[in-house]
């Protein structure tokens, strides 16, 4: 699929991006990767870390805001996976109008300078903050999802092929829950804090999240969403399986902050069809055409269906969580 292939990764020189070059790079041979990124100190240590793809990754210097700099990157490009975005709750509210110019802004140039250039395929992240979003960060990451599955509308003779794929924070993810914990441990705290006993999170690692990626790489026709099936857990169990016998104290839900991660809503159940490991929630346009754009192998969902992680059918135990924690490299 990817085989002498030229791939960009906007926001590559993150913790996904170095994941997707990994696993690129472990089963394919592409002619070239693209790392775009803002960050000058972390590509220069990742180029330090993968000297030995050296000749095949380029390192460019821009920001997703810049369409005349995404032009001259996505020259002789196939794949693009839009990784880049203002991802902190706090730090989008507190700064709404660049938040707006990175995720918003930030995709209509992504958009626009892969139609323009004829990129054949996009797959953007998205996630689970996007659905029926109650902060800036969601509500930015719902427009830009909106605009990534209306752009295969009017790619028009360049068919470049638009899709996202959605999930949540990532199993000990810098900023995540389980680095916090972890240095509170290590700091010798006695209790950890909980903001409510009730919470649920959804559990994906990295590689699940570009197992993901590839298979909308591989798969897409335009318009899709596309959601993993994956474990649910408790905050408190998770709490447990880092501090045995430790005590949890209650100190309340932060702004923005939910109770449970949402993936797929009742009001996306009618167009949401149910596969061996995925969801795919197509889009509800003219355009969309079944017999060009599904995917074969699907089951609709029931009406009002929704994938939320305190109504799963998986769930991790105790024992569990602490079995995978066991396989994370956990960073603070």
């Amino acid at each position: 699929m990817l085989n002498n292939k030229v791939i960009l990764i906007t926001g590559g020189s993150g913790s996904f991006g170095k994941k997707f070059i990994e696993r690129v790079f472990a089963k394919y041979k592409p002619r070239k990767i693209i790392v775009y990124s803002r960050d000058e100190y972390k590509q220069f240590k990742m180029r330090q870390q993968y000297k030995k793809w050296d000749s095949r990754i380029r390192y460019f210097i821009g920001d997703v805001r810049d369409k005349e700099r995404l032009m001259r990157a996505f020259e002789g490009v196939d794949y693009v996976i839009h990784a880049a975005a203002l991802k902190q709750v706090p730090a989008c509210e507190y700064n709404p109008i660049e938040a707006v110019k990175t995720n918003i802004s930030g995709a209509q140039n992504i958009v626009e300078a892969a139609i323009d250039r004829g990129v054949r395929r996009i797959v953007a992240l998205s996630t689970d903050k996007a659905v029926n979003p109650i902060n800036l960060y969601g509500a930015t990451k719902l427009a830009s999802d909106k605009l990534f599955i209306a752009a295969n509308a009017y790619s028009g003779a360049r068919a470049t092929v638009f899709s996202v794929v959605r999930y949540g924070n990532v199993a000990g993810s810098r900023g995540s829950v389980i680095p916090f914990f972890k240095m509170l441990i290590d700091k010798g705290e006695a209790a950890l804090p909980i903001t409510d006993g009730k919470m649920t999170r959804f559990w994906i690692t990295l590689d699940q999240a570009v197992d993901l990626v590839f298979l909308a790489l591989a798969t897409a026709k335009g318009g899709e969403t596309y959601v993993s099936k994956i474990p649910s857990f408790k905050i408190t169990d998770l709490a447990k399986a880092m501090a045995p016998g430790g005590r949890l104290t209650d100190v309340g839900m932060r702004e923005g902050e939910k109770l449970h991660e949402m993936m797929v809503t009742e009001y996306d159940s009618f167009t949401t069809y149910e596969y061996d490991k995925h969801y795919i929630i197509y889009p509800q346009f003219d355009w969309w055409n079944a017999a060009r754009h599904f995917t074969k192998g699907g089951k609709r969902v029931k009406p009002s269906f929704r994938y939320s992680s305190d109504e799963n059918a998986q769930w991790l135990s105790v024992a569990d969580i602490r079995a995978k924690l066991g396989e994370l490299a956990i960073e603070y």
